[in-house]
């Protein structure tokens, strides 16, 4: 049934709380479907690609998060200015700020999303997983909530090893291993420090460690009469840091039997919050394909697009219409994956040097093209990558009928992507491609900490660079004879500058 803070109500001018490639992908969405857009930019983001591509644009503050994106009133404010009558948050800044949701409500404003109360009680981890374990989902085995002492003496009944979790927030922050008791404190007081200052809460939870686990996740749909239905699995196990790094969709070891029963679970769960909108249920999987609950995303996920490409739903077009009150067009049996779907997230850092963060002007980006090939970017030549904010570039997302083939056609994407001005992780991502671990889908949450390096791409990497460095050398003074000179080449001058172009870099 429709809530009192989520009531039906149609709006034709949107409001898109966020930046880069997710409001470019609102954005479109909006275009698609006649909704006038209006972007709100920083001192940083004066020149983005969203800022020039919707209806209307309004300055919300200095560059720092927490002088614009995050300024609630800031947005409300613009929100009224431009007349629009609903507000996308996106995902990150506000998009799970169950206070920012029920401003939106009380001044008269559709918030894309689920209700306040349920982001309430679901951005909360000790409460999702209270709410969970009411609903009749599985959950790791662990202890509330408590204080330091509270905690050490639940842990002995729990076994190590064990994780130390922040009930508020996500990205790993406020989250630490502990294997043997001896650590427990430290770990503790650690995790406290840190989810204080990235969440301002410090409380904490124990869960048991589940080892060589695999992080599955289900996505969700639900409108405002009730109905709510799941769109299958990703697989989101290569992280770096907790934060993920490529997915796909379907996993590898989900088996048709396995992704119904977690879509139920994962059904139950939405339902029992009275959840509206688009959501993912994040699980836990174990090495005897047990799965337990960790959390819930009430929001849309940087990793939609596999979904969208294996089903052929467009989640962010769903969420619009859910918000204007419509029924949803599918249901439950309507929904089949089709073929194969690969993310990666293409980062402006340095794989060579610990992942370091790499800040400058993007002199050239030239994205890759052709059958399955998708890329979400609001990146362009003459872009500033700058440290206020997230340092991902662009999503690249490749499809086939198989996985097979969509690894070759992320293979070749790959080859073809062009990015000059910063350092990317493109190359950590051709490792990948590569990996016989990857290529037979033997990996876990730890596998790209613990168990993969680009060490073994370093030698021939700089061996390469010699080699080019000495054809450049020899050749610095013949290039200008080169490109004009036809002499007795069989190929055009375009096609040997071009070549002489990519040696050069």
């Amino acid at each position: 049934m429709a809530t009192d803070s989520l009531l039906p109500k149609k709006f034709n001018k949107l409001l898109i709380a966020n930046r880069g490639e997710i409001a470019m992908r609102i954005l479109r969405a909006c275009h698609e479907l006649g909704i006038s857009t209006v972007a709100v930019y920083s001192d940083a983001d004066r020149s983005a690609l969203h800022v020039r591509y919707a209806t209307e644009a309004y300055y919300i503050g200095p560059s720092p998060a927490r002088d614009s994106y995050l300024r609630m009133d800031k947005i409300i404010e613009v929100a009224k200015q431009s007349g629009a009558e609903a507000i996308h948050p996106g995902y990150g800044f506000l998009s799970e700020r169950a206070e920012f949701a029920q401003m939106c409500v009380d001044n008269g404003l559709v918030f894309v999303g689920p209700p306040p109360e349920a982001i309430q009680v679901m951005g909360d981890k000790q409460t999702a997983r209270d709410t969970a374990v009411a609903a009749g989902v599985p959950v790791v085995p662990g202890a509330p909530m408590g204080t330091d002492e509270e905690l050490i003496e639940a842990a002995k009944s729990i076994g190590y090893p064990l994780l130390v979790k922040a009930t508020a927030g996500g990205g790993g922050k406020g989250m630490r291993p502990v294997y043997k008791s001896a650590d427990l404190p430290d770990a503790l007081a650690a995790a406290r420090r840190e989810a204080a200052a990235a969440f301002g809460n410090d409380a904490v939870y124990l869960e048991k460690l589940i080892e060589n686990g695999r992080h599955i996740e289900i996505q969700l749909l639900a409108d405002m009469h009730g109905n709510v239905i799941h769109l299958g699995e990703r697989e989101c196990s290569l992280q770096r840091r907790h934060q993920k790094v490529i997915e796909e969709s379907p996993s590898f070891v989900v088996d048709e039997d396995l992704r119904q029963r977690m879509g139920a679970v994962a059904v139950a769960a939405a339902k029992a919050v009275d959840y509206v909108s688009a959501g993912t249920i994040e699980f836990l999987l174990d090495r005897d394909k047990n799965f337990y609950f960790l959390e819930m995303n009430t929001r849309v996920q940087v990793e939609h697009p596999i979904t969208e490409l294996v089903t052929g739903v467009d989640i962010v077009q769903e969420q619009l219409r859910i918000a204007r009150g419509r029924r949803l067009r599918f249901k439950q049996e309507d929904i089949k994956m089709q073929g194969w779907a690969i993310e990666c997230r293409i980062n402006a850092e340095d794989p060579y040097n610990n992942y370091l963060p790499s800040t400058g002007t993007v002199t050239v980006s030239r994205v890759p093209t052709g059958p399955g090939v998708r890329v979400d970017t609001g990146v362009f030549p003459g872009y500033e990558i700058t440290p206020y904010y997230d340092s991902m570039i662009s999503k690249l997302i490749c499809y086939g009928e198989t996985r097979g083939e969509a690894i070759l056609r992320m293979r070749r994407a790959l080859e073809e992507y062009r990015v000059m001005g910063v350092k990317t992780n493109i190359p950590f991502h051709q490792h990948m491609m590569d990996s016989h671990r990857f290529l037979t889908g033997q990996f876990d949450t730890h596998f790209v900490e613990e168990r993969f390096s680009m060490s073994d791409r370093e030698a021939p990497f700089m061996m390469e660079a010699a080699i080019l460095a000495t054809l450049m050398a020899h050749q610095e003074g013949q290039q200008a004879s080169q490109i004009v000179a036809p002499g007795g080449r069989d190929v055009s001058n375009w096609k040997w500058y071009s070549r002489w172009e990519r040696l050069r870099k």
